[in-house]
């Protein structure tokens, strides 16, 4: 197949050149169309960039405004259900003179605290409803005397009958005519699902609040998720009105167990089968009711 002569070698150096050239002509022409097709790609990529940039910018910011919307509408029930400030403050002067932080020694010889509020009061005398658990100690005698303070004011108070098991106690001073606090009235004082504030006695205004919500209610008390600290135990449990539906306790345990989150409170009514004499009254709101 290879030429003999010098003459066809000649020849077929020449053929193959040419291919050569032709092919490099080929490669480089079909390079060049894709430099071409990649700038073009890149400059309409480059031209359009900004454009499709706030384009995703605008759906991002109407996301997310739909977003916050969403979550809005989502905490909307929680808004109606807890209490503002406002309401918080309102209801605390309502009642903060009718409760009393009440201060004693325990059974440890430790300090006990917590709440009292009044039930009922004539000209020489007022009765406060507290906690069996802070006056336990005065239960024997001798005893730990009873204070109660509000700001700087300070009454002794005598310890009179009790009820360990309902964690209810009643205590008396010698100062007449104490504001007391209304209880609510009906057969139900509270329903599942109802807004309650726990009201203790101390405080820099003269009380302070904590609320939550009733988780059921029972012959036995009202179950509620309002936060019961030391200081607490003993107030009075109010609805949105300021009447009395039952009292704070951090140690009453209907079912046998101890509270943790949720909290057993006895009915204030309860109080009226052995530590106090209510009306028979149709429509009496409590014990001085």
């Amino acid at each position: 197949m290879l030429p003999r002569s010098v003459l066809g070698i000649a020849a077929l150096i020449l053929s193959l050149a040419l291919g050569a050239a032709f092919s490099g002509a080929v490669l480089y022409a079909y390079y060049d169309y894709r430099l071409d097709t990649n700038e073009t790609r890149v400059d309409t990529y480059v031209e359009g960039f900004d454009e499709r940039l706030d384009t995703a910018v605008k759906i991002i910011e109407s996301e997310q405004e739909e977003a916050r919307r969403a979550v809005r509408q989502e905490l909307e029930p929680l808004r109606e259900i807890a209490a503002s400030g406002e309401t918080l403050a309102a209801l605390r002067d309502k009642v903060k003179d009718s409760v009393w932080f009440v201060s004693t020694v325990g059974v440890d010889g430790q300090p006990s605290v917590g709440s009292a509020f009044v039930a009922f009061a004539d000209a020489e005398q007022s009765f406060l409803l507290t906690s069996f658990a802070t006056v336990r100690a005065s239960t024997t005698r001798p005893g730990p005397g009873i204070q109660l303070q509000k700001g700087d004011d300070r009454l002794e108070a005598e310890l009179l009958i009790w009820e360990e098991g309902r964690d209810l106690a009643l205590v008396s001073v010698r100062r007449g005519n104490l504001p007391r606090l209304p209880w609510a009235g009906g057969d139900n004082p509270a329903d599942i699902g109802e807004r309650v504030f726990a009201i203790s006695g101390l405080g820099s205004t003269g009380a302070s609040v904590s609320q939550g919500l009733v988780a059921d209610v029972s012959s036995v008390g009202i179950q509620h998720d309002a936060a019961i600290g030391a200081h607490f135990q003993g107030g009075p449990i109010v609805n949105s009105n300021g009447e009395v539906v039952a009292v704070a306790s951090r140690t009453y345990s209907p079912l046998g167990f101890a509270p943790e989150a949720v909290f057993f409170a006895p009915e204030v009514r309860s109080a009226c089968e052995q530590v106090l004499r209510c009306p028979d009254d149709e429509g009496a709101t409590g014990a001085g009711g």
